[in-house]
C-alpha cells in the first residue's frame, strides 16, 4: 500500500492522543488537552529529516546555527542524527560547525509577529524547523523545511515552552485552557499554583 502523502501534515481537525497514555511529568496533568506528536514519532521523523540533509547537501561543509532557547533539542536531536550518518557513510561525509543564537517572539500566550531576521551573505542559506504552524500571517517558503505541519493551536514540549514550562516534555502537546492559566508567569523560585 503506497503513503497517502510525503507530507508530514497534521490537520486541523486531528484530535491528538489523550495524555494518559503517555508519561506526561505530574506537575503538567490536566493542563494538556492532548498529545499532538508523540516523541518517538518526532525522533524518527528527525531521523528522516538528517537523511534528506545528507543528500541534499552531499559532501559540502555546514555551518549549523541554532535558535534558542526552543529549538535547542530539535537542533541537538538533528545534528546527533546528522553526525550519525557520517558515521556511516561510505562515500561522502558532512564536516559540521555549529553557534547558537537567542531570539523571542512570545510573550505570556501571544505571539508579537515582531522577529524578522535576514541574513545578507554570499552562502547558501536554508532553514529546517520542527514545526510549521498554519497561520493566517505563515507564508509558505520553499527553502523551509519542516518536520511537521500544525495547526494553528497553542503547542508546547520537545523544549517548546510557555513561559518557561513545558520544555521538558518528550512529545508536542496542545495546552489547554486550565494550562495557560496555571502556567501564565513564570517564578523560577516558586511552585506553579497547585490544581
Amino acid at each position: 500500500m503506497e503513503p497517502v502523502s510525503l507530507e508530514s501534515i497534521v490537520a486541523d481537525d486531528y484530535k491528538g492522543y489523550h495524555p494518559d497514555f503517555f508519561c506526561i511529568p505530574k506537575h503538567y496533568q490536566g493542563a494538556l488537552e492532548c498529545v499532538l506528536v508523540p516523541g518517538g514519532v518526532v525522533k524518527d521523523r528527525i531521523e528522516k529529516l538528517a537523511q534528506d540533509i545528507a543528500e541534499d547537501i552531499g559532501s559540502e561543509p555546514i555551518f549549523a546555527l541554532c535558535v534558542l532557547k526552543g529549538g535547542y533539542k530539535f537542533f541537538t536531536d538533528l545534528i546527533d542524527q546528522v553526525k550519525k550518518y557520517n558515521h556511516y557513510a561510505t562515500r561522502n561525509t558532512i564536516r559540521i560547525s555549529v553557534d547558537f543564537i537567542r531570539l523571542k517572539s512570545h510573550k505570556e500566550d501571544g505571539s508579537s509577529g515582531d522577529v524578522q531576521v535576514i541574513g545578507i551573505d554570499d552562502m547558501s542559506v536554508f532553514t529546517e524547523g520542527l514545526l510549521v504552524k498554519r497561520t493566517k500571517g505563515n507564508f509558505y517558503r520553499p527553502d523551509c523545511k519542516s518536520g511537521f505541519e500544525v495547526p494553528d493551536k497553542f503547542v508546547v514540549g520537545y523544549a517548546i515552552d510557555y513561559n518557561e514550562y513545558f520544555r521538558d516534555l518528550d512529545h508536542v502537546c496542545i495546552v489547554n485552557e486550565f494550562g495557560k492559566k496555571k502556567f501564565a508567569s513564570f517564578y523560577p523560585s516558586r511552585n506553579p499554583v497547585r490544581q
